[in-house]
């Protein structure tokens, strides 16, 4: 089974024009929140000289055309998509936090929640993961949107994302994230989840002479004294009586399901029960049991934002079944779709930035390995001259330098860091490190030019080598490169691989017409890789939590 998709695109647009109205079982979002950090993607590093930023995102929100052209489609109900109530809620906030960051975050995700409820199946969930910064507008927009159209809010789910010490703030330390839950309608998917017992309770059973784990518990009740009567010897204390009518109790005598005292008679805590037979505690709202991903997680990809598997296995499992489809429009490093993928639902990823989609690519091969990523569909990413040309002439702000982050992690199979310093790049705009014996490694820089190019790029290109200690250069142009550009580029020389015996030229110049049409990409020895490998899957795991009833393989 795989029928999945990954959108590299805005996902206002793929959710309005690329996903069908009722198509979608479980949706599960974790946007950018907005809380005023700033977050920086590190990434694992080969060697001290590779402590670098590979990506950085702020997270704030200002007013500008985007949220204006927003907030003027939700008052003005633009193609009837709005609710009255939405409609009246986000002009009173309006008029409330007035033109701000705060009110431009809400209209955006008011237009991308409202989209979301169109997508998902009457059967289907919605939870959108936020801080409590924004979570008390939030729940408004998603009651205006889900509420008004005969659907529903379950719960407000409670998971401490971090540790409360080393904090420095006026008030209690903010700890936890916020979780809202809602369904499309009254009938949606609901698997009843319990978590499993932790060994101080398991210590409580034993086996008995068929090795099945069961301890005893309580026959009587308080305040039943009703049933407070002799049976076979012990009658319960004086304010209790028993569970059980005189009738129910000798049934259990005789199934075996009675635990007896040295002298025969039957034991007050002495109802049998056995442990397979119990599924635990319900889970509640309150998550604490799932931990965050440490230092040292085996899941720890170096994405700042990056969610335990644990999270969304408990969500995915609780609210669909196999073969499902499970929707994540802020995919990030990709946990959802790697969740969703093991436990054997079809999924749709959908994320603004390349850098992304090249982390979900890798972590998906790690984890399933190289085969997966032939049955998935990729929508979105340049696959010929005129799209790549698109992404070079985009003009939001959002994605102005995405061209260049897919130029770089294409050419680099996905193995490239790219340079995020706004304006202070020093004319560098990613780096990869090879191998240059066993033992060492060595930078590789790369520089992207979609106008027009000329000789004294290539030395200037040369020169920022020289600077950064790097042992090649990589440039890479839309436009076709001049003669006097490949003359100043073979005058740099070549670098010679001792272990390898083999000679590159130090400045290559790489056309995209090249990459796209011929599939020219790295092919330096013993590239290593800068993203950290994935874990890989084992199909069977699960985190911490039992079904009420469990599915047999299909």
């Amino acid at each position: 089974m795989n029928n999945s998709e990954l959108y590299y695109g805005d996902n206002l647009d793929v959710l309005r024009n690329k996903l069908e109205k009722d198509s979608i079982d479980l949706c599960y979002i974790d946007p950018p929140f907005n809380s005023k950090r700033n977050y920086f993607q590190i990434y694992t590093n080969v060697g001290k000289e590779d402590q670098a930023q590979a990506q950085a995102f702020i997270d704030t929100w200002t007013w500008n055309a985007l949220a204006d052209r927003a907030l003027m489609e939700i008052i003005g109900n633009e193609g009837g998509r709005y609710t009255r109530q939405t409609i009246e809620l986000i002009k009173g906030l309006d008029a409330v936090l007035g033109r701000s960051g705060l009110l431009s975050y809400l209209v955006s995700m008011t237009q991308r929640v409202n989209e979301i409820q169109r997508v998902l199946k009457p059967t289907g969930s919605f939870y959108l993961h936020c801080d409590p910064t924004a979570s008390h507008y939030l729940k408004l927009i998603l009651d205006s949107v889900f509420c008004a159209r005969g659907g529903d809010y379950l719960n407000e789910i409670v998971w401490p994302r971090t540790n409360a010490h080393n904090m420095k703030t006026r008030g209690y330390v903010r700890s936890n994230d916020i979780i809202l839950f809602y369904t499309k309608s009254q009938d949606f998917v609901w698997n009843k989840l319990h978590n499993i017992y932790s060994p101080a309770q398991l210590k409580r059973y034993k086996p008995d002479e068929n090795g099945r784990l069961f301890t005893g518990q309580d026959l009587t009740l308080s305040g039943n004294t009703s049933r407070n009567f002799i049976w076979r010897g012990t009658r319960p204390a004086k304010n209790r009586g028993w569970a059980f009518s005189e009738k129910q109790l000798e049934r259990l005598w005789e199934e075996g399901k009675i635990l007896t005292k040295l002298d025969g008679r039957p034991r007050l805590d002495g109802l049998k029960v056995y442990l397979d037979e119990r599924p635990g505690k319900p889970i509640d709202s309150n998550w604490v049991e799932i931990e965050r991903i440490g230092n040292t997680s085996r899941e720890r990809l170096g994405y700042p934002t990056q969610k335990p598997e644990a999270l969304l296995e408990r969500i995915i499992q609780a609210s669909s079944n196999k073969g499902d489809v499970i929707l994540d429009a802020y995919c990030g490093c990709g946990t959802t779709v790697a969740v969703a993928q093991r436990l054997k639902r079809q999924w749709i990823g959908i994320d603004i930035t390349y850098q992304s989609i090249a982390v979900v690519l890798k972590r998906l091969e790690d984890q399933f390995g190289a085969a997966l990523l032939n049955t998935i569909t990729l929508n979105g990413i340049p696959r010929d001259m005129e799209s790549a040309i698109a992404l070079a002439n985009k003009k939001d702000d959002r994605v102005r330098k995405e061209f260049e982050k897919w130029a770089i992690l294409t050419y680099s199979k996905n193995h490239a860091i790219i340079n995020e310093k706004k304006g202070a790049d020093r004319g560098i705009d990613g780096i990869v490190y090879i191998a240059t014996d066993s033992n060492c490694t060595a930078p590789v820089v790369f520089q992207v030019k979609s106008g027009k190019v000329g000789r004294g790029d290539i030395a200037k290109l040369n020169s920022d080598r020289i600077r950064e200690k790097a042992v090649m250069g990589i440039f890479i142009t839309l436009q076709k490169p001049t003669a006097d550009m490949k003359k100043e580029a073979l005058d740099a020389g070549f670098y010679h691989h001792v272990l390898f015996h083999r000679d590159d030229p130090v400045i290559r110049i790489v056309t995209v017409q090249d990459m796209i049409e011929k599939r020219e990409l790295i092919d330096l020895p013993l590239l290593h890789s800068v993203l950290k490998t994935a874990a890989k899957s084992n199909t069977e795991e699960q985190f911490n939590i039992s079904l009420d009833e469990t599915e047999p393989d299909e």
